[in-house]
Order: structure tokens, then C-alpha cells, then sequence
């Protein structure tokens, strides 16, 4: 038996605006994770999939396009396995802690487990890139122009600051076209200089990440000037987390959370339901808080000192939240 877990992802800001080459900064949350469990089955069974979470069982011969059997196949194609239609034959189980469509990586999560999980039982390599870049063409199934963000954080499991495009700046002109078409995405590791408490509050609302996206894309094309200005005032934000991380200034890093949520609500992905939770946090003593993810559900997170944990919690739950997560981010040195 093969068992591999992979961490779920946290974006800490730059949601949505990383989309169009700002940067943004990720999180993995290694307290909420998928798992895939991988043994031999019978000679000619082929492969076969339970996810019990999902109360599912399929086979690749059946399911040939379900997003799991596609990104196995395109794996096994990957390594040189598959050949002339014959895979291995092998059981596959599928469980997640993750919430599906709650803006936490529950689809790359679950994706880089079973690349790593089947890789691994297979005795083949696959480089921390190769199970990026694989995810990352399987995410494009489900949200169509994904950022690349899910994919990288989970793949390489480290927080990162994450632009599509190496050129950025947030003192640039405006463009009218992406600038990342052709270049690779920037990624580094960040500094923080000490421990982070955040308590992720989920609403219980359900948004695949593909919907807002694309109502922000239709919008863009209808106000390029208006969003793009948003967006550099992400991208701004953005860079001054980074050096409120490094400086371990929690203080500034709540308000700047504060002001990343303000420019989302104006970008029109907030909800009633995330703006009561996100309010509740900050009355009850968080330092700041903001939705995380797509938006139009999902959830929400906030900066918290530990002793202020049970109060935050209590009221979130008692504004909606159907579940509260709490999560220490350690400290880096490298960046």
C-alpha cells in the first residue's frame, strides 16, 4: 500500500487580481489535507476509484473523462507507463478533509495526492514542477483560467509569493493586455518573522472558483480601466504584506488584510454571508480580516492573537460560519 497526503491551500491576499499578473501570497494548510491510498488489484481489473467522501466507485474504463480518471491517464502517459490503451491495475481511495468548492485547494489538494500517491507505487520520479505543471493543466478543467496559484502552494508546500509575470511592479502604468502570456510565473518563498494565528471561518456555501473568475473577466472587459486600477491597488497591498510579514508587524498586517477585502467587495466577489463573518472577526477582536478564495461563498480568514482565539471563534460561529478552522502559520527565514 501506498498512502500520500497533500495539504490544502490558504491565499493570505491578492485573490482574483493575480489572475492579471499581480502578485499574490499563498499559504499551505497542512491541518486540512486529501489523502489517496494506492494498492495492486487483480491481474486485468485495471484501475479503480473509490471516493467515499463523495459516495463514489468508478473505473477508468467507465469514467474515462471524470477529472481523476483523465489526470491519471495523462500521469501514466507522462512517465511512459500507458501504452497502447494498458495501464496497471490498481485500487485507488480517495478521502479529503477539505470542503469541495470552499476556496482551500480541495481540487489541487486532491490531485497532487494521486500524481504523488500513484508516482510513488509506481516507483517513478516526479519532480515538485512536474506535479505543479500536471495539477495545473488539470485545474484548467474545472475553472477554466486558473491562476496557478492552488497547484504551486500545494506542490511545493511552502508559503509563497506568487505572480504570473516576473515584470511586475506596483508602480507600472495600467496595460490593457496581460503581460504573462508567454513568460513563467515569478515564485519565491517568503520571509515571516513569526508565528501567524488565523482562524478560517467557512459559510457553508458552496462556489466553484470558475464562476466569479469569470464574472470578474466579463466585467474587466466591460471596465478595463476601473479593474485594472483595482487591481494595482491589490498588487499594492500585496507588496506591503509581504514586508509586514518579514517585519513580523501584525498590527499593520490586519489592516492591510482590512483594505485587500475592501477592494474584493468592491470587485463585486464578496457576499452577504462572508461580509458577516468578516465583520464579526474584527468586532470581536481580530486584526483584521477578509475573504480568501474565489468568493461568492466559501470562506473567509482572520488574524488572530491567541488569546483572542475562543472569543473570534464563538463569533463567527454565532454570525453563520458552519465550521471554524484554526491554523499556526511558522515562522521562514529563507526568501
Amino acid at each position: 500500500m501506498t498512502v500520500v497526503t497533500s495539504p490544502g491551500k490558504l491565499i493570505l491576499c491578492g485573490e482574483h487580481a493575480v489572475v492579471y499578473d499581480r502578485p499574490a501570497i499563498a499559504l499551505p494548510l497542512t491541518q486540512i489535507c486529501a489523502q489517496v491510498h494506492v494498492v495492486d488489484s487483480p491481474y486485468g481489473s485495471g484501475i479503480m476509484f473509490d471516493a467515499p467522501n463523495l459516495q463514489r466507485h468508478w473505473t477508468l474504463a467507465e469514467e474515462p473523462e471524470d477529472p481523476a480518471s483523465a489526470l491519471v491517464v495523462h500521469l501514466l502517459e507522462h512517465v511512459g507507463i500507458a501504452r497502447n490503451g494498458k495501464t496497471p491495475d490498481l485500487h485507488i481511495t480517495i478521502t479529503s478533509d477539505i470542503p469541495v468548492a470552499g476556496g482551500l485547494g480541495s481540487g489541487a489538494a486532491v490531485a497532487t495526492a494521486l500524481l504523488r500517491a500513484i508516482s510513488t507505487h509506481l516507483d517513478c520520479t516526479l519532480s515538485r514542477e512536474d506535479v505543479s505543471k500536471l495539477v495545473y493543466e488539470s485545474e484548467r478543467h474545472f475553472h477554466g483560467t486558473p491562476s496557478g496559484i492552488d497547484n504551486t502552494v500545494i506542490a511545493y508546500e511552502q508559503p509563497i509569493w506568487f505572480c504570473r509575470s516576473s515584470a511586475y511592479s506596483p508602480w507600472r502604468t495600467i496595460p490593457t493586455q496581460s503581460m504573462s502570456a508567454s513568460a513563467e510565473p515569478h515564485i519565491q518563498p517568503i520571509v515571516i518573522a513569526g508565528p501567524l494565528t488565523l482562524l478560517i471561518g467557512d459559510t457553508g456555501i458552496r462556489s466553484e472558483t470558475r464562476l466569479p473568475v469569470d464574472a470578474v473577466r466579463q466585467r474587466r472587459e466591460r471596465q478595463i480601466l476601473h479593474y485594472e486600477a483595482l487591481f494595482d491597488a491589490i498588487g499594492a497591498v500585496v507588496t506591503r504584506i509581504r514586508a509586514a510579514l518579514a517585519e513580523g508587524n501584525l498590527a499593520a498586517l490586519g489592516l492591510l488584510l482590512n483594505n485587500n477585502h475592501l477592494l474584493l467587495q468592491q470587485m463585486g466577489v464578496s457576499s452577504t454571508e462572508l461580509d458577516q463573518l468578516v465583520d464579526a472577526a474584527r468586532e470581536s477582536g481580530a486584526l483584521g480580516a477578509k475573504l480568501s478564495g474565489g468568493g461568492w461563498g466559501g470562506v473567509m480568514l482572520a488574524l488572530v492573537e491567541l488569546p483572542q482565539v475562543k472569543q473570534v471563534s464563538k463569533a463567527l460561529l454565532a454570525a453563520g460560519a458552519v465550521q471554524v478552522y484554526q491554523t499556526q502559520i511558522a515562522p521562514t527565514t529563507k526568501s
